[in-house]
């Protein structure tokens, strides 16, 4: 079926991103695209082939599949396939074929790579390689709504000087805005009050609106801090209102741009370290969410992020084992406070429960046991006061089963690594990823390299992980979409922690094992199982840019519901992301998927 290259150039337009390119780009593009007919059963092409091009469906139905023939996506019209082969040296991760007789057009490989060059915005949509943030000041490169003040206290034109003053105090702001029904009239500050009332012995029944500064100067939330800081400076103010569409959605202060710089981990980790109750910490780490806001909006790796984060729960737990110890006394025997789960893997976020355990020195009594029980209750509960949340698991020292000596752990770990059975390789998994925190380090040195050791070679408890650790799958829908939670609470949302990340943490818990890697960070596991050939380069490399788009795309969810006032959770409505985020995010989920089904197979990584 001959197409004109007028219905070409009209279909290119209406797909993404061929619809971001001018009328006269695509003029010269629409002629480059070969016409492509295959019959239901037709192979486009086969996983291992040299590609041709970049294939878009003008119309009938692709299947791809894995290298262990498991499907992974069917496309219908407007879906392009081939890109990942294209930019990873031209060769089919892949395979494609047709299920329905279909139209295919056919971009060829040297038009594909001239466009990519030429067109931006056509080069990030297809090359989903992570590319380096930019680097610089913080405050000067964050958006504005990152930092404002929200919900900024006004008043209408005609209130009178002395109310206005009482709302300013009421509230402990230096400025007030005059509003109409949201719409910006006009600002006031403590100087103003001074200056043109208290200097010149006006009336307080004066209205607000003869003294206010009218139509101030604004800015826009996705401005800078650069705009602010400027701004600010070369005005000599310091309160600048914050418009959007006309109507009053922020404002930032000189003390919001002090409070920014002042948030970082050093500080949180220092005013920790400093307090002498858990209700001191909790203070402190209530600040976390703004600090989130703050790296996530600054441009920080979503590593890095985590990594601060988890510095500040390290420092909380030392800081209660510390004041426990000077509650209680000085322990009867050594003992070492391990951390597992995301805290263990240094990879906690807004939102964070507490996992953790006590190894105690083999010298350990009956009558020694008390004391550890009572330190293990004091820390967990300031753990909880902090914002770390019971685990609802029980896996916490306070559990008796988790607070005992080194040889009793190590006769757990023989006994899981010798029994694979369900319970064995949850508890397993989680203490893999096991971390020490605070005490006698030397309790854990030679543990971690014997239970690698041991596990490794035990291929039926490993066939058990690798099972268990595909329990979790990404939320693939077939049909080019998402399979979102169909009921509850969290209904048409996607669960960006148990089928986004822990699919990644479960593969890279089981590259460790095999490569007997000592890493407990996730993203370091997929590194260093690279550099071992536990994975091979292409595939490693997939699978780390396909970890860092949906890692950080549950950060900057987390972000989002932060500067609107909400609780941090893990469940994103797919309708907030644009095309162009759901086209990444899904081809993310493709990989991981791919990663899972090769592993399943016992193929290990991708080549």
């Amino acid at each position: 079926m001959p197409l004109s290259t007028t219905d070409l150039t009209r279909f290119l337009a209406s797909v993404h991103p061929y619809d971001s390119l001018s009328a006269d780009v695509l003029d010269t593009l629409a002629p480059c695209f070969d016409l492509v007919e295959v019959a239901p059963g037709d192979q486009v092409y086969a996983l291992g082939d040299e590609l041709a091009g970049l294939y878009l469906v003008h119309h009938g139905e692709i299947e791809v599949s894995d290298e262990n023939n498991m499907p992974v996506s069917i496309l219908g019209a407007r879906n392009s396939f081939g890109e990942r082969g294209l930019t990873r040296g031209g060769i089919a991760v892949t395979s494609a074929v047709a299920t329905q007789p279909s139209v295919l057009l056919l971009l060829p490989k040297a038009d594909f790579r001239a466009l990519m060059k030429s067109q931006p915005k056509v080069a990030k949509f297809f090359d989903r390689r992570r590319s380096e943030p930019a680097q610089g000041d913080e405050l000067a490169t964050t958006q504005v709504d990152s930092f404002m003040a929200r919900r900024p206290v006004t008043c209408a034109p005609d209130t009178t000087v002395r109310a206005a003053a009482k709302l300013m105090r009421d509230w402990r702001i230096s400025s007030l805005c005059i509003t109409d029904e949201d719409r910006l009239k006009g600002i006031v500050t403590t100087r103003d009050l001074t200056g043109k009332i208290l200097a010149e012995g006006r009336s307080i029944d004066t209205p607000i609106s003869d003294v206010m500064t009218a139509d101030p100067l604004t800015l826009a939330p996705n401005s800078i801090g650069s705009d602010v800081l400027h701004a600010m400076m070369e005005r000599h103010i310091g309160h600048i209102p914050i418009v959007e569409g006309g109507k009053l959605v922020g404002i930032v202060t000189q003390t919001d741009l002090t409070r920014f710089q002042a948030v970082s981990s050093a500080e949180l980790v220092s005013a920790i370290s400093r307090a002498t109750t858990a209700e001191e910490m909790a203070k402190v780490t209530a600040e976390i969410p703004r600090l989130l806001v703050q790296l996530v909006a600054g441009g920080s790796r979503h590593e890095v992020v985590t990594r601060l984060i988890t510095d500040i729960a390290d420092t909380a737990t030392r800081r209660l084992l510390a004041l426990a110890e000077a509650q209680f006394g000085p322990p009867p025997v050594r003992y070492l406070w391990l951390a597992c789960g995301s805290q263990g893997r240094q990879e906690q976020t807004g939102v964070s429960d507490q996992d953790n355990c006590l190894f105690l020195d083999d010298a350990v009594t009956e009558d020694d046991m008390p004391y550890f029980r009572n330190l293990a209750k004091f820390v967990c509960d300031g753990l909880d006061v902090c914002g770390y949340f019971y685990c609802p698991g029980d896996m916490m020292a306070t559990n008796p089963q988790w607070c005992q000596p080194v040889r009793t752990w190590k006769d757990y770990f023989r006994g899981w690594i010798a029994k694979p059975s369900p319970e064995a390789q949850m508890l397993a998994s989680v203490m893999f990823d096991l971390r020490p925190i605070g005490g006698a380090f030397s309790l854990f040195e030679d543990m971690q390299a014997d239970t690698l050791a041991a596990a490794s070679k035990n291929s039926i408890f490993v066939a058990h992980m690798v099972s268990n650790s595909l329990k979790h799958t990404p939320p693939l829908g077939l049909l080019r979409g998402f399979a979102t939670i169909r009921s509850g609470e969290h209904r048409n949302t996607l669960d960006l922690k148990h089928n986004g990340v822990v699919p990644v943490v479960d593969l890279g818990r089981i590259y460790a094992l095999q490569g007997k890697l000592p890493e407990a960070n996730t993203r370091a596991r997929l590194v260093a199982a690279e550099a071992a050939g536990v994975l091979s380069p292409s595939g490693g490399r997939d699978l780390l840019d396909a970890y860092d788009l949906i890692a950080e795309t549950r950060l900057e969810h987390q972000a989002a519901q932060v500067k609107s006032a909400q609780a941090p959770d893990n469940f994103l409505p797919p309708s907030d992301l644009s095309d162009f985020e759901r086209s990444h995010l899904r081809d993310a989920f493709v990989v991981v998927k791919t990663m899972q089904s090769a592993v399943g197979h016992g193929k290990g990584m991708l080549g």
